[in-house]
């Protein structure tokens, strides 16, 4: 939590200004899977300086304060998107207000909050939010319950975590909103604060158009495959730009989801299939994914099974049925403009690294390298001599099963393959250095071995 410039004296030229000081006490968070969302409409400018500094994609929380009635600038409560309304019980008692009297309010808030969403987002839908760090932000927060109501929904979007993030907060405010969001970040904290505008050179209306400008400007910065796709129905890939997006992939008569991340250039694209008992959001596959992405290839961390299906044991293990729908995914980014011309790579872990092995048996697979960690090649044991391509099997060294395991694999596979033992690991890496050792051996592996299929 942070807190400087304790006194009134603190100001910013404007919501640009604010934004940029607001991004340096946002730096701890560059490496974490962010998106930035922010309140309209005076906050997405701020917002969308946070969002260019850390390389996340930028959205909108859309709220509406809740003011009583015959005194509108007294906020008792809010209401957010999906249903979510707070409300300052404080306030509701010194006023004494009736439920009847509330709902009227709320309903008329109801309906902007609606025309607003529809204004801002219009047909492109919402960054998702499941399992990331949102971090929600504001051009400064006074009684807090627009903040609130905004922490709220993106909680009930399924945020893994909420940082609540404002140029200026009153002092104090930490206690006010405890338990609000697990981080909160201000700028400035003065004790002696009458209005947010006070701090601001700057602090005229922020129009609609703005907003707009804002976002589609974060569009254009990190990509955005669902924004106006060209008339093949799939966009191409910027030159010289990052893409960040959320793909939702046919397979098997499923939508399954993935993390794509393509940099600049990308020499290849490596799909990753985690583990049992892992996702996605897997903080060990996302450090790889790190790496890799700095190396200049591209990686799209997947999930092989719906959120419905997760908790199903036996399809958590049907490697078969993983594999299928890998090779689905695969087939499908092979004929995206945006992906089509990237040599493909797989990256397993766990049940994940069988389910890629017996992708890459498939005669038909357009996979060029496979690097296992802490895999169980042994579950695709009768297909790994149909392995062609380069594969690699990183183990712990502690890890002393799967390294038995993986030991029988490498005499049974029949292509260029190396098994690199990561001395004093254990099954999941967690011992200093040794994440980073299997990182960087992926790394160079692919590098050695994705090869572009054309000029």
């Amino acid at each position: 939590m942070w807190f400087t410039d304790q006194d009134a004296s603190v100001r910013f030229a404007d919501r640009d200004d604010a934004g940029r000081r607001l991004a340096v006490r946002l730096d701890h968070l560059r490496d974490e899977d962010v998106v930035v969302l922010g309140l309209p409409r005076g906050g997405v400018p701020v917002a969308a300086r946070v969002a260019e500094a850390l390389g996340a994609p930028l959205d909108v929380v859309v709220v509406r304060k809740l003011g009583v009635p015959w005194q509108p600038e007294l906020a008792m409560g809010a209401v957010g998107e999906e249903g979510v309304m707070v409300l300052d019980e404080g306030v509701l008692r010194s006023t004494r207000l009736e439920e009847d009297d509330v709902e009227r309010v709320a309903e008329r808030e109801r309906a902007e909050l609606e025309r607003r969403t529809a204004r801002f987002r219009g047909d492109r839908p919402r960054v998702p939010v499941e399992g990331r760090t949102a971090v929600v932000v504001d051009d400064g927060v006074a009684t807090g319950s627009t903040a609130r109501a905004a922490c709220q929904v993106v909680r009930a979007h399924g945020a893994a975590r909420v940082v609540l993030a404002v140029p200026v907060a009153p002092a104090g405010w930490d206690q006010r909103m405890a338990g609000v969001a697990d981080e909160l970040v201000a700028v400035a904290t003065p004790r002696a604060f009458l209005a947010i505008g006070q701090f601001y050179d700057d602090f005229r209306q922020t129009a609609d158009e703005e907003v707009l400008a804002c976002l589609d400007a974060a569009r254009a910065r990190v990509g955005d495959v669902a924004a106006d796709p060209p008339a093949g129905g799939h966009p191409t890939r910027p030159a010289g730009t990052t893409v960040r997006e959320v793909l939702r992939l046919p397979a098997d008569g499923v939508d399954l989801v993935g993390d794509l991340v393509l940099p600049p250039d990308p020499l290849g694209l490596v799909v990753f299939a985690h583990g049992s008992g892992s996702s996605r959001h897997s903080p060990r596959n996302r450090h790889v994914a790190h790496v890799l992405q700095d190396a200049g290839l591209g990686t799209l961390l997947l999930d092989l099974l719906t959120p419905a299906e997760e908790g199903d044991r036996a399809l958590v293990f049907d490697v078969e049925l993983l594999a299928e729908r890998l090779g689905a995914v695969l087939r499908h980014l092979a004929g995206l403009p945006l992906t089509g011309d990237l040599p493909l790579g797989l990256f397993g872990a766990s049940t994940g690294a069988a389910a890629a092995l017996l992708a890459a048996a498939d005669p038909a697979s357009p996979v060029a390298a496979v690097v296992s960690r802490g895999g169980r090649p042994d579950l695709a044991a009768l297909r790994l001599p149909a392995v062609t391509v380069p594969t690699l099997l990183v183990v712990g060294g502690d890890d002393t099963v799967v390294l038995e395991l993986n030991e029988r694999a490498l005499r049974m596979l029949r292509c260029e393959a190396r098994l690199d033992v990561v001395p004093g690991a254990t099954h999941l890496f967690e011992e200093p250095g040794t994440l980073e050792t299997a990182a960087q051996a992926a790394r160079d592996w692919f590098l050695d071995h994705l090869r572009p299929s054309g000029p």
